[in-house]
């Protein structure tokens, strides 16, 4: 496993060669373990806004938030590259406060590079955040944060017209600077001619096994999250039973007295506690 930080040339040179591993985390215990298990990037979602604050959607995320969230998941961080999503608004008013906020999320929160939502409509937005010495990562198909406008978290792409549409954005972010785009919820063919017609690595989401890397949430990875899974998770493990268990037991036990036991309780000396006694 590479012990050396993971940098951007390093990620661009994994185009075409092994898959790249991307997982999301939003805290510093969560972030340790992710890294860990030598995943190349760690990504600092606005999935927050779901799977750790209980928002229905990624809309309501603020840029403090993000930042607050970045700096636990640096700390618990030392190989991997950190990138983090900028939330709804930070970036979509205008250039230089695209650029002022990722400027933000570097200097405050300390990540290796941002990533945004939108193809050809960002391009420009992208170019002036790159020219500006921040990498930033593009993000096309399914985008969460105008979700709405899509008519809800559905498939992209599928039509002729459509799938044309998102190659001239993922060609438009290539051309204006991002070191690497995600796909997400887009069709697996799709997908693999997009890889191929640009020369930045693709990350898949629901976007089939072409892709130059692959990325997931960790909740959903986990079985930690409640409300929905979606078709493209694949869930490795369902830690929520373990946990509901030990918590049942805990309840339990607590209400019975079996918990604290002696082994989890600290003594005093008797003549000390007689000493006590006598003072009152």
């Amino acid at each position: 496993m590479q012990q050396k930080k993971v940098t951007i040339p390093d990620i661009r040179n994994r185009k075409n060669g092994i898959p790249l591993s991307v997982m999301t985390a939003y805290d510093y215990p969560w972030a340790k373990m992710v890294d860990a298990a030598g995943i190349d990037i760690v990504l600092v979602g606005d999935s927050l806004g779901m799977v750790v604050l209980g928002h229905p959607d990624t809309v309501s995320v603020t840029m403090d938030e993000m930042i607050h969230h970045t700096k636990a998941v640096v700390r618990g961080v030392e190989r991997a590259l950190v990138v983090t999503d900028m939330p709804f608004g930070s970036y979509n008013s205008s250039i230089p406060a695209a650029i002022n906020n990722a400027t933000r999320i570097l200097k405050e929160g300390h990540a290796d590079a941002v990533k945004l939502e939108g193809g050809v409509s960002m391009a420009e937005t992208v170019a002036a955040i790159v020219r500006a010495g921040i990498p930033v990562q593009g993000h096309i198909g399914l985008t969460p944060q105008t979700a709405t406008s899509l008519g809800g978290f559905k498939v992209q792409g599928k039509s002729a017209q459509a799938a044309k549409q998102l190659i001239e954005d993922a060609q438009a972010l290539e051309e204006a600077g991002c070191f690497s785009i995600v796909l997400e919820a887009i069709p697996a063919p799709l997908a693999d001619h997009i890889t191929r017609e640009i020369t930045i690595p693709t990350i898949g989401i629901g976007a089939g096994p072409g892709c130059d890397g692959q990325v997931l949430v960790i909740h959903d990875l986990v079985g930690l999250y409640d409300r929905f899974t979606p078709k493209f998770v694949k869930q490795y493990a369902k830690i929520n039973e373990p946990i509901a268990a030990a918590l049942a037991q805990y309840k339990a036990e607590v209400e019975s007295r079996a918990f604290p036991a002696e082994a989890h309780s600290f003594t005093m000396k008797s003549e000390e506690m007689d000493k006590l006694l006598q003072l009152y």
